[in-house]
């Protein structure tokens, strides 16, 4: 009897209760927070580019005269000046300028003691003003002469020693270089012996798939990155789109003009583009990362006014590389969690 009644005197044993899980406001200070961007009819599109050099800002250098080449002090990639000496050749063409040039001057000497003799004669009385006259045409005649002789001389880069020199026209870098010493060259040579560019602007010709040609324009901004700098972001906007498709690469070409003023970018280096394109749709946006997909759906965890997380479905009216616009269910404004938000979703929606 006292065993029973000891027994009922025993009460149940309690059920224990399961916590809540809670995320503190100390753990949201130490992840990352996204804001909702305003609607915004522009999104970024990367594309593959080519730097080039500005062909407004180059010279591709031609033989005029044929000839040897005997001397070439300049290598590829070295910086001239405008007038600099690139190459000389030993040419027989020159020495026909050089000929013209010496008789031009000799005649042109005669005439000037010829005009001398016929003012004297004048002065005296010896000889008529048509005389006179005649000599005064006849100088003009002689100088007009010596100097298109002496142009043609200076023109074709030669010199009074009979040599052949080839100059820079533009300061600049030489970028290509076709000639070497004791080379033979001819004026209807298809190859230029040297090509010098100005590099304190640069182009970067943007390979643009057909997909894409509708929602690039002229005046586009955009932003070149290059594995030389991979710290470094280049700025530019499309300046020309070259309307015709590459038969082979089926692209279009958009060219973005870049200051170059240390002279970081060279030509022939590759560039991935980031270019700010008009997308044609006016909705909220904000960066993919923060975006958890379950069951079919599309969720965030957006932080209330108190700045505590609840969970809120989602609709995406269009997805890029790294964003998402957002058609229901975020304004501009709302912050969600970007970081260990599939934990914290998991552990909020148990």
């Amino acid at each position: 009897m006292l065993f029973i009644a000891a027994q009922g005197c025993t009460s149940a044993p309690e059920t224990p209760v399961k916590e809540q899980f809670e995320i503190t406001d100390s753990l949201v200070k130490k992840l990352i927070i996204d804001t909702v961007s305003p609607a915004n009819s522009r999104t970024d599109l990367m594309f593959s580019a080519k730097i080039t050099a500005d062909e407004e800002r180059k010279a591709e250098i031609f033989p005029m005269v044929s000839g040897t080449v005997s001397s070439v002090p300049v290598r590829l990639g070295d910086r001239v000046g405008k007038g600099q000496v690139l190459a000389t050749l030993g040419s027989g063409e020159m020495a026909g300028f050089d000929k013209e040039v010496i008789s031009s001057a000799a005649e042109l000497r005669n005439a000037e003691r010829a005009l001398k003799q016929a003012q004297q004669l004048f002065d005296s009385g010896m000889s008529s003003a048509r005389e006179l006259e005649e000599a005064k045409n006849d100088l003009l005649v002689k100088q007009a002469e010596d100097r298109r002789a002496r142009a043609i001389l200076r023109l074709n880069g030669g010199s009074s020693s009979g040599s052949y020199t080839i100059k820079s026209p533009i300061s600049g870098f030489i970028i290509e270089k076709n000639v070497n010493a004791n080379m033979i060259l001819r004026p209807d040579n298809d190859n230029a012996l040297f090509t010098v560019a100005d590099l304190s602007t640069v182009w970067a010709m943007v390979n643009i798939y057909e997909s894409d040609i509708s929602r690039i324009r002229e005046g586009d901004e955009a932003s070149i990155s290059l594995l030389s700098y991979p710290e470094q972001e280049f700025k530019g906007k499309i300046d020309r789109i070259y309307n015709q498709i590459d038969n082979e690469s089926k692209v279009m070409n958009a060219r973005i003009s870049i200051p170059n003023p240390g002279y970081q970018l060279k030509p022939g280096m590759m560039s991935t583009v980031k270019i700010a394109a008009k997308t044609g749709i006016n909705l909220p946006v904000v960066n993919s990362r923060g975006i958890i997909f379950d069951d079919n759906k599309n969720y965030v965890l957006l932080l209330d006014a108190s700045g505590k997380p609840k969970i809120q479905e989602v609709e995406i009216g269009r997805k890029t590389a790294d964003k998402v616009y957002i058609s229901k269910g975020l304004t501009a404004g709302d912050r969600i969690i970007a970081s260990r938000q599939v934990f914290l979703f998991e552990s909020l929606k148990n």
